[in-house]
């Protein structure tokens, strides 16, 4: 286990945390934290975005790779150095139980375009969690045909209440008797810190084992995601390909 940062005993709360989980070993895209958009590491933008968000105290990025925290020391990017994990939200449990706040959102270190009014709709949405409820997770409406065939964008079904019924990398609904709407789960999800204690206490199910969604842990033990719609018109990076999109997608918003 990689060694991890000693927090300062009696650190003061914070009220909501951004927690941006990265790693090196992505199995599409290694050393992925790091790779160059425009002139700064692709977390750097993650953590900016983070930082344009209205109603957040912080944001911090946790990992366990040396080159990572060494990349955000450089960057004066606040970081926290934890041990390996299952996935993002596994790791935002660690730093919970060591960096005090009301609530945690964990923001996906590949969403360097995430909407940090869409981050805000999320902190918001913490505040009115329904009894029983979680997590909240925000999407959006998917409307090109190729994002919603790439098993890259994860699709979310969601219920009449705002509660996600299932998520799957596959295009859900099947299109047998109507033209759905295909929605896009967003990295971009808010706990308490209860919340995510019960979350790393719960075992991955078999549904989780076999899409690579995390959020389906919540779903296969009972328990519900609120689905916060937001706008967002960005991309994740999941390969060298999507980072060349992203490149362009930089040069736009330059140009405006």
């Amino acid at each position: 286990m990689a060694a991890t940062t000693a927090l300062i005993p009696g650190a003061t709360p914070r009220r909501h945390v951004a927690v941006i989980p990265c790693r090196w070993g992505a199995s599409r895209f290694p050393g992925k934290p790091l790779a160059r958009l425009g002139d700064k590491p692709l977390l750097w933008h993650v953590h900016q975005r983070c930082l344009e968000a209205k109603r957040l105290d912080g944001a911090v990025v946790a990992t366990d790779d040396e080159r990572i925290e060494a990349a955000c020391r450089q960057l004066g990017i606040e970081c926290i150095r934890t041990g390996e994990h299952l996935t993002g939200t596994d790791r935002v449990a660690e730093v919970a139980e060591r960096l005090p706040a009301e609530a945690y959102i964990n923001v996906q270190g590949d969403e360097p375009f995430i909407s940090p009014t869409g981050i805000d709709d999320i902190s918001e949405a913490l505040e009115y969690l329904p009894p029983g409820t979680l997590a909240v997770n925000a999407y959006t409406e998917l409307a090109d045909v190729g994002a919603v065939l790439d098993h890259n964008v994860v699709k979310v079904v969601v219920s009449a209440q705002g509660e996600a019924l299932m998520f799957s990398r596959q295009p859900i609904p099947y299109p047998k008797g109507d033209r759905p709407k295909y929605l896009r789960q967003l990295g971009l999800y808010g706990f308490t810190g209860p919340a995510l204690r019960r979350f790393r206490q719960f075992q991955q199910g078999p549904l989780e084992r076999a899409e690579g969604v995390e959020m389906l842990r919540l779903v296969e033990h009972g328990h519900p995601v609120q689905m916060v719609p937001v706008l967002d018109d960005g991309i994740a990076v999941d390969t060298p390909e999507d980072l060349a999109q992203a490149e362009r997608l930089l040069a736009q918003y330059a140009g405006l």
